[in-house]
């Protein structure tokens, strides 16, 4: 039988650093790496065997830290990602003849490639929005036609908490919708890719505007907010949620090695981790935005309530700024664009960006 690897060749590998790690970007926050606490905690889950398929030990202690955040009634089941995350939950609280209500500008309408209706088999009702934000009025120029069998029926509003835009929902906005929805016998499931960032700006605990709001259902973000892969479901109203489990599987988000998914929540929510890094994301935004408001040639479009700025300026400007500094157009007709703050953007990095971009308008 041979020996086990010592630590000296468990660190040794044949990869090779691929990247040069002082390039920066404003695309998305999931460009950034792995925090090292997270690092940290699977080196720590790393050895030895455990049960595959969430049987594990660190599954298992994942519902209480969850729990510790959403209330007693909360379930966990952790997944590969957030698209995934989002399918199987919308499939657990809707018939096979259910349709989403949701804001025309959302991720599971734009940026899911169609797998809400073709891997879901779900039908979105999207509604234009200004800030990306559903009201009771707007949830009602779709919420109709409930016993009309040529119609699609409404079963579930999906809002977005940070939004799209960048946007947040206070409690009491998300309280009005749930209330809502309720009445019209539709569950609420909010997609929390960015759910850490929404806290952070609104300051108060995650159940505030998730379990005490009325929240059904939600998915919950790591990725955003320096995990390395995995995201989670998060059930609130167990008695709204149909096989779980059994979705998990047919929509193919169950990991085998589930521990190292886990592990990484309890470094992210056993402690502040997930408030820090947020924090400190919504803070480069700010002083990003506060750093060009002035400077001729920029207009900052949207307010600034989580780790986005949203600005237009000349898209000759914009394009030699691509080539220093990665960032995405929102609008490709109107010149609007994107940039994103990370739990690992610094100072430096907000005030070189800055800085490029106000010499590059001087020279327009």
């Amino acid at each position: 039988m041979a020996d086990a690897p010592t630590v000296s060749e468990q660190l040794a590998t044949d990869a090779v650093r691929r990247h040069d790690p002082e390039v920066r970007g404003f695309a998305s926050d999931n460009y950034a790496g792995v925090h090292p606490e997270v690092l940290t905690a699977l080196a720590l889950a790393n050895g030895g065997h455990q049960v595959a398929y969430g049987e594990d030990d660190y599954t298992a202690h994942l519902q209480d830290i969850f729990r510790g955040h959403f209330g007693p009634r909360a379930e966990v089941f952790p997944v590969f990602n957030g698209t995934g995350a989002n399918v199987t939950a919308l499939q657990s609280v809707t018939e096979r003849w259910g349709a989403v209500i949701c804001a025309e500008s959302a991720h599971i309408n734009v940026d899911e490639c169609g797998a809400p209706e073709r891997v879901g088999g779900l039908k979105l009702l999207t509604v234009p929005t200004p800030d990306g934000k559903l009201t009771p009025e707007l949830i009602d120029l779709q919420a109709f036609g409930f016993e009309d069998e040529h119609r699609a029926q409404p079963q579930v509003v999906s809002i977005t908490q940070t939004t799209e835009l960048g946007t947040c929902y206070t409690p009491d906005e998300i309280r009005a919708i749930c209330d809502h929805a309720h009445q019209h016998g539709m569950a609420v499931h909010l997609d929390g890719a960015r759910i850490s960032n929404a806290a952070a700006t609104l300051g108060v605990p995650l159940a505030a505007f998730t379990t005490d709001a009325g929240v059904d259902i939600l998915s919950f973000g790591g990725t955003k907010n320096g995990l390395l892969m995995g995201e989670c479901i998060v059930v609130l109203t167990p008695e709204r949620v149909r096989a779980m489990k059994h979705l998990r599987k047919l929509s193919m988000q169950l990991a085998s090695k589930m521990r190292f998914v886990s592990v990484q929540f309890e470094a992210l929510l056993a402690g502040d981790l997930w408030l820090r890094g947020a924090r400190h994301a919504n803070a480069m935004a700010q002083r990003l935005e506060a750093a060009v408001r002035e400077v001729d040639g920029v207009t900052i479009v949207r307010p600034v309530q989580s780790n986005a700025v949203f600005a237009i300026l000349p898209r000759e400007v914009s394009e030699r700024l691509q080539k220093r500094y990665r960032f995405y157009f929102w609008n490709e007709n109107t010149g609007e664009v994107r940039w994103m703050c990370s739990f690992d953007t610094t100072e430096d990095d907000v005030d070189s960006f800055a800085a490029a971009i106000a010499a590059e308008l001087a020279g327009h």
